[in-house]
């Protein structure tokens, strides 16, 4: 088994609605955001995967929420914690 991995952090802002307390107004975070592919086997020239490529991937979906507002974004409009869910089906099939 083969692992290839890259991680990316952004800065975005967002708040909990109907939370009682410093939450529930707007602030921000820094998050880290780690993606690993694993694969059985290595492609012709020795690679399970272009890092490159999964690199600039991963900045795409991620640069749609450096410095935004998340709560701005379905579903997190709704305090749902998806953000995993999330970032995992964007990179399907990629």
């Amino acid at each position: 088994m083969y692992e290839i991995s890259v991680e990316q952090h952004f800065d975005a802002a967002h708040f909990l609605r109907g939370y009682k307390g410093k939450c529930e107004a707007l602030h921000g975070h820094r998050f880290l955001v780690i993606v690993t592919l694993k694969a059985e086997k290595l492609d012709e020239i020795g690679m399970a995967y272009d890092f490159t490529v999964l690199k600039k991937q991963l900045g795409e979906i991620t640069g749609r929420f450096d410095h935004s507002c998340l709560n701005d974004f379905a579903p997190f409009d709704k305090n749902k914690p998806l953000f995993g869910k999330h970032r995992h089906d964007g990179l399907q099939g990629t």
